[in-house]
């Protein structure tokens, strides 16, 4: 499910709680609502708003780690990439196909991982999975014959270099793998359901009390919006930036 699905899906259940609530104020008898029921519903109301803050703390915490890390990995990527040509280049002329492989290569990836950019129309996880490039380049890497010890160094080089390259890359399809699971969001949902209904059943029926409980809600759901978005870096509307790619594409074969 995307994240604006999530959060819209979040803010209506959450704000129909609220509804819920104020309706059943009219409908509960007056001795149910004396200052002593409305503290007893107070302690458990803030049990839950804890609990909830925690779990929601939790999670937000976790998402951002693994946006941080494809982040980090995509930048980490580029800088190699560039370090790769660069290395390609002092080896020698006979390494010139490799370079243009890599370029095409990263041309090929940038078009398949960020498709709204308009360099492709395929696009997908799926199909950068099952891309060959990095492979292919290290079996034409394993064929180069060096003749003098600096060439067996940069070869050597070249070779460290793209084994990080496609564990990089394997790593970003592992991590795609995992997401929230689907019952943490219901019982997260059900808390921030059952505590506005509790908010709204002590609270005065009004318009301002309505703007309010709705803002609250609409809060809440951003923050299961970022959520969802976050765990999942490489698609949906919060992406991580391509720049690292595209500035190792400026600079390759030159």
């Amino acid at each position: 499910m995307s994240g604006t699905i999530t959060g819209l899906a979040t803010a209506a259940c959450i704000f129909g709680g609220t509804l819920i609530g104020l309706a059943l104020r009219r409908i509960v008898p007056q001795d149910h609502l004396t200052p002593d029921s409305k503290d007893a519903v107070k302690v458990a109301a803030g049990m839950v708003s804890l609990m909830a803050a925690l779990v929601l703390g939790l999670l937000v915490g976790s998402a951002k780690d693994k946006f941080d890390a494809t982040n980090a990995a995509i930048t980490e990527g580029g800088a190699k990439t560039i370090m790769l040509d660069r290395v390609l280049a002092n080896y020698g002329p006979e390494t010139k196909e490799l370079r243009e492989q890599l370029r095409l290569g990263v041309a090929g990836m940038l078009a398949l991982l960020w498709p709204e950019e308009k360099r492709a129309t395929a696009a997908g996880l799926k199909a950068f999975e099952q891309s060959p490039g990095v492979e292919l380049l290290q079996q034409r890497l394993r064929m180069l014959k060096p003749e003098t010890d600096v060439q067996r160094m940069l070869l050597a080089q070249a070779q460290e270099l793209t084994h990080d390259l496609m564990l990089i890359r394997w790593l970003q399809i592992e991590r795609s793998q995992s997401s929230m699971p689907g019952a943490m969001q219901v019982i997260l949902l059900f808390w921030l359901t059952m505590l506005y209904m509790s908010f709204g059943l002590f609270a005065p029926h009004n318009g301002t009390v309505v703007a309010a409980m709705l803002v609250g809600a609409l809060s809440l759901a951003t923050a299961m919006f970022l959520i969802v978005e976050m765990n999942h870096p490489m698609q949906g509307a919060l992406k991580v930036s391509s720049a690292p790619f595209v500035k190792a594409l400026e600079h390759l074969g030159r």
